[in-house]
């Protein structure tokens, strides 16, 4: 799938009366891996939310563009997100929400279930029902599921949450090998490990005032 450019233009998101950025302006072209750097309730993931289109801008707008211009109501299609705070189907097996996951979102080229439970360093739990998993082990699969299947636009939400020093390593390989030439946008609480690999910068903070 095509790597995606999103252009964000005077951007501005509140909830009530308190806005939380506002006159928001970034490029993120083809390829880019961009890291939105903030404190905790800064607004990083409410930004990253936006642009997956899961919550919408109360002012400004933004645009995707592939082979085509792309509805925001229809980028959902063009994406694969992973975060701490995004819900696996509990009474699913491992390979389950993996079959499931993958009926709506074809795998990378090449790619087949069995190589994804295998990457995903789970193979032993495979037929373990999700509730029985550790939040690390969830994590582990989402990072997976996200980087595996076939998207234009990755999203990551501070993706080493939950995770051990064993599991960080895995996620930076999995990153060095799977991530392509697609745009990835990382969400951090300025935490390297999550964000080695981008090469351009936006802090949420410095839209916190002119917001105010």
């Amino acid at each position: 799938m095509k790597a995606l450019t999103i252009s964000i233009n005077n951007a501005g998101k509140k909830f009530g009366r308190e806005w939380v950025f506002r006159n928001l302006n970034q490029e993120i072209l083809p390829g880019d891996r961009l890291v939105i750097q903030g404190g905790n309730g800064s607004g990083k993931s409410t930004l990253l939310q936006i642009i997956s289109g899961f919550i919408s801008l109360n002012e400004g707008e933004i645009t995707f563009k592939g082979n085509e211009s792309i509805q925001i109501q229809d980028i959902y299609k063009q994406i694969s997100f992973a975060s701490p705070y995004l819900q696996l189907v509990e009474d699913f097996t491992l390979r389950e929400m993996a079959e499931h996951i993958v009926a709506y979102k074809p795998l990378i080229s090449s790619m087949q279930i069995n190589d994804l439970i295998k990457l995903s360093g789970l193979q032993a739990s495979e037929h373990k029902f999700i509730k029985q998993f550790s939040s690390g082990m969830k994590q582990r699969l989402k990072i997976a599921l996200a980087l595996l299947c076939d998207s234009g636009l990755l999203l990551l939400d501070e993706p080493i949450s939950n995770l051990d020093a064993q599991a960080i390593d895995w996620y930076k390989n999995m990153i060095q090998e799977f991530a392509g030439d697609r745009t990835v946008i990382v969400c951090s609480n300025n935490i390297q490990n999550e964000f080695f690999f981008c090469t351009k910068h936006l802090n949420i903070e410095d839209y916190k005032l002119i917001g105010k």
